[in-house]
């Protein structure tokens, strides 16, 4: 495992265990995060406390690394299978995705979705196949 897959092998298991600080810690203080729950992106750090404070009041999402790859623009493209969950633990959405990162000077600078739905649009989804 490269140093960058560890590093981010590790971001996930702080997202994975709810330590905010943890991941906001490796964060280029101007990052760009693209908004998995509504689209758009979420710019700095304050910024990004707000969006997963806000998030873990009403979702659990758990993110499982399944394969990390580097892409002709040298940025780590992470596919990994997320569940997400009601706070009561009921499912509302299961899928794979890619979520790729910009890493510079060990920090994260950017955070871009592959080509997915959001969140919302996900639980929205998989309520009708219902």
């Amino acid at each position: 495992m490269s140093s960058n897959q560890q590093f981010l092998q590790n971001l996930y298991e702080a997202f994975n265990k709810g330590e905010i600080e943890t991941i906001i810690s490796v964060m280029h203080p101007e990052v760009k995060w693209a908004n998995g729950v509504e689209g758009g992106f979420v710019y700095g750090r304050d910024a990004m406390r707000e969006y997963w404070t806000n998030q873990y009041k009403v979702i659990q999402v758990q993110l499982e690394t399944l394969k990390f790859e580097t892409d002709e623009n040298n940025r780590n493209v992470v596919t990994v299978h997320q569940v997400v969950r009601d706070l009561q633990g009921n499912l509302l959405a299961d899928a794979t995705i890619q979520q790729i990162f910009t890493i510079e000077n060990s920090l994260i600078s950017l955070y871009e979705i592959g080509e997915t739905e959001t969140i919302q649009q996900m639980i929205h989804s998989y309520e009708n196949s219902q």
